[in-house]
């Protein structure tokens, strides 16, 4: 197939990428959030830039839609309506706001665009009314086994902490200091020890390192901390577990599903999980052993193949979909017939 796709959100893509599909990811000459491209990422040649002004000549499959204005930018840029005759499914990355269990979601009771929610915990607490849903769990390249953990410092992987507050858990990190140092790494993260009166050797801010040297950063810290109240679940918690690091989460939105027992100290008591970092910063054969735990549980539950399966399974069901329901699925010549059917049932309601 032939998949058009902005670049949002960089992590998810990465893995989305590693499939068997040709992807189109619009480029403009500003290089902005409507047309970054490959936005200089190492992805496989398949990961086509499509200059905005081509697209409307492409030969487009299927659309994955990431923010609502991206149904009206489709059908300007390509002359066909998402979900209408162009097949579409909408992914939703985030937690609701501003309420958790009251918020509609923007495509609420649509039936000709099915939303696809990266985590239960999302699809359980967005009001999607009639639209139909389906949970596709993170995949995750895997980084292997890096862990060392010889630096007895704690790693937290978050961006603009000083705006977001207690959002991603800022106002946690003091509490953990009891235990270690901390080392920061993200976007925003160098204002933090000032905005927090804290000491930089202590709350020490290294910055937002590409993925390769991130990747090689991480696991010679001893813990990961991850410590956000209402995001969705961090890709930076699932790669850290993935380099075999041991894991010390707040009990929110999707962590327990992702640390199992065994992978890591996971709890909503502050203060056991300042006891749980502090056995694994004092102790590193311990440490070892349950992110030994954590990266078997990550490659059970996030690997890349059971992702691109179920993606696959996906795109093909929709666009099945819209065949069978006689709109078109590609540009084609005005004088083609197009075929006639039925409606066609994903097995997971779509």
């Amino acid at each position: 197939m032939r998949v058009l796709i902005w670049h949002v959100h960089g992590g998810w893509t990465d893995a989305f990428v590693r499939g068997a599909h040709d992807y189109l990811l619009p480029v403009d000459d500003e290089r902005g959030p409507w047309g970054l491209g490959r936005g200089g990422r190492d992805w496989p040649a398949s990961a086509i830039e499509a200059p905005v002004g081509s697209l409307r000549d492409e030969d487009i499959d299927v659309v994955v839609l990431q923010r609502p204005a991206e149904i009206d930018l489709t059908e300007e840029l390509t002359g066909r309506r998402p979900g209408l005759d162009l097949p579409a499914v909408f992914l939703e990355h985030n937690t609701p706001k501003p309420e958790a269990a009251t918020t509609r979601h923007p495509l609420a009771d649509r039936r000709d665009i099915p939303i696809v929610h990266v985590t239960h915990f999302n699809q359980l607490y967005w009001d999607c009314g009639s639209a139909p849903t389906i949970v596709i769990e993170h995949g995750i390249v895997d980084p292997g086994l890096r862990y060392t953990g010889e630096l007895e410092r704690m790693a937290v992987v978050t961006n603009e902490p000083v705006r977001r507050g207690r959002i991603v858990g800022t106002d946690l990190l003091p509490a953990f200091l009891a235990a270690g140092g901390i080392d920061l790494f993200g976007i925003g993260v160098d204002g933090l020890p000032q905005a927090m009166a804290i000491d930089r050797e202590r709350l020490r801010p290294v910055g937002d390192l590409p993925p390769a040297l991130l990747q090689t950063a991480l696991p010679v810290r001893r813990v990961y901390l991850h410590l956000p109240r209402w995001t969705s679940l961090g890709l930076s918690l699932l790669e850290a577990m993935h380099l075999g690091m041991p894991v010390v989460a707040l009990q929110a939105t999707e962590v327990s599903r992702a640390v199992p027992p065994g992978a890591g100290f996971v709890s909503t008591n502050l203060d056991e999980l300042v006891l749980g970092a502090r056995l694994l910063l004092e102790d590193p054969d311990t440490a070892r052993g349950i992110g030994a735990a954590a990266r078997d549980a990550a490659l059970a539950r996030y690997g890349l193949d059971r992702f691109l399966r179920e993606w696959d399974t996906l795109l093909a069901d929709v666009s099945d979909a819209t065949r069978r329901t006689g709109r078109r699925t590609a540009v084609t010549a005005p004088d083609r017939p197009e075929e006639d059917g039925g409606p066609h049932a994903h097995r997971n309601g779509l």
